[in-house]
């Protein structure tokens, strides 16, 4: 598919999905959109060839192109997709367009969840904050990805509200062993749980990982220990039932949800 069907130089490129479990319920609860060129070349190959001037166009006609794949494969559970905040202020129409496709493809928007990566509403919290305010009163829901990534403290997490975070990678890798990233990532499931906030721990890849962040009460994971993404499909989901079972606990109490939609799971920290 091309991104813009009047300009043949942007690149041609499709989508892989990688799955967002929960462990304790052993399901499914979303699908993240990865950007791959049409022979499955990475995100990078296909974005380096998006002029600068044209790039948050490209993201809002990308974000179309994955709505309406992801419902021609018939895609269960939420959908998230990247999204330059950028984008909003220029091109203040690119939720709609987004809520269209939706539509166009037989999903509600509360099954829809923007994804903005932490250091791109680090510079004007304020500004920002307000025009995901207007999104999320659509329906839409809010991820902040890479969380973890930057210089940003907590308050950014009062600042935006956002229904859910992605912890970064960077953090994850071999936390098990690393007593200081232990402490980050405590606090931060904490804050989480009072404010009502999900978090998604991703890039898992190893047991002892899993085992770590499964220890403080971490259900919704994405990574390589879980499933790769699969090209223009949803990949089968492995769960490590021996590392499960040694981590399995009754979950804390209920934390009511933001919103209601049908496309959303109960909040859970």
């Amino acid at each position: 598919m091309s991104a813009d069907p009047h300009n043949a130089a942007d690149p041609a490129f499709t989508f892989a999905f990688q799955p967002i479990v929960d462990t304790v319920a052993r399901e499914v609860v979303g699908w993240e959109a990865l950007i791959r060129g049409t022979w499955d070349e990475p995100a990078w190959q296909v974005l380096n060839q998006v002029s600068p001037l044209r790039l948050h166009l490209f993201d809002q006609n990308a974000r179309a192109a994955a709505v309406g794949l992801a419902g021609r494969l018939g895609i269960d559970g939420a959908l998230h997709l990247n999204f330059l905040q950028q984008s909003l202020d220029s091109y203040p129409k690119t939720v709609l367009t987004t809520i269209e496709a939706a539509l166009a493809a037989g999903l509600s928007p509360d099954r829809i969840v923007l994804e903005v990566p932490e250091s791109e509403v680090i510079e004007d919290r304020t500004h920002f904050a307000a025009l995901m305010r207007d999104v999320r009163a659509r329906g839409i829901q809010l991820a902040i990805d890479n969380f973890g990534a930057t210089y940003a403290s907590l308050t950014i997490l009062d600042d935006l509200e956002p229904d859910q975070i992605k912890l970064d990678m960077r953090l994850i890798r071999s936390a098990d062993r690393s007593g200081a990233r232990q402490a980050i990532l405590r606090a931060i499931r904490r804050a989480c749980y009072d404010l009502k906030i999900d978090v998604i721990a991703t890039g898992v890849e190893t047991i002892a990982e899993y085992r770590f962040l499964a220890g403080q009460r971490v259900r919704l994971f994405q990574g390589y220990l879980f499933a790769k993404p699969a090209f223009e499909a949803f990949p089968a989901v492995h769960y490590p039932e021996a590392a499960l079972a040694e981590t399995a606990r009754p979950p804390e109490r209920a934390v009511p949800s933001r919103s209601s939609g049908t496309g959303r799971s109960k909040k859970r920290a």
